[in-house]
């Protein structure tokens, strides 16, 4: 016996999510249901606000509820840093380590000329005005060591004027990293960032 219409929607439409193939969808589907007080109509809830409210701030890129985000409202974080990343959930993770009190600019993605993705297709054009208009000294490139990721940060360092800092993060080895675990391009960058002891 099949799951009703309904439910297979709800099954089809979760298997879509990142991480969750149609047998954990199946199974989500199936937890929700028996929680359905406690978690299914909640979670619905939330899902409906979020569709109703959640917006990308017109100014950095990161997801909020208004046109502006918090981070880019708050006038202490005017600290002439803008740390660029790739993805919303990059600038949530540099958030959660709580060690950055600037503000953030979200590219969208990475150039690939594999995927036809040029400057235009990210926000590029936009963090230069950015750059212009909101006295930047400092552009921290926080890019995934990945091919494309280095291919953006050379090209934004070459766009930058001159007179504004352009630095990204050291790369290496993970604090409670073991080498033999490491990959070699992760012990190279760790070799080539080592600083004095």
């Amino acid at each position: 016996m099949k799951p009703s219409p309904e439910i297979e929607t709800l099954i089809d439409m979760m298997s879509k999510l990142p991480g969750l193939g149609p047998r954990s969808a199946r199974r989500a589907v199936l937890h929700l249901i028996k929680k359905r007080a406690v978690l299914l109509t909640p979670l619905a809830e939330a899902m409906r606000a979020v569709g109703e409210t959640a917006r990308e701030c017109l100014n950095c890129g990161n997801i909020g509820t208004g046109d502006i985000c918090e981070i880019c409202a708050a006038e202490k974080r005017a600290t002439g840093e803008i740390c660029v990343v790739e993805d919303v959930a990059d600038l949530w993770a540099m958030e959660r380590a709580g060690v950055f009190g600037g503000r953030y600019h979200v590219l969208g993605g990475t150039l690939s000329a594999l995927d036809a993705v040029g400057p235009e297709d990210l926000r590029i054009p936009r963090l230069l005005d950015r750059i212009a208009s909101e006295s930047v000294r400092e552009v921290i490139l926080a890019l995934n060591a990945t091919v494309d990721g280095q291919t953006t940060a050379h090209y934004i360092a070459e766009q930058v004027p001159d007179g504004v800092s352009v630095t990204s993060l050291a790369q290496g080895v993970p604090i409670g990293g073991e080498l033999d675990y490491l990959d070699d391009g992760t012990i190279g960058a760790a070799l080539k960032a080592r600083k004095t002891f």
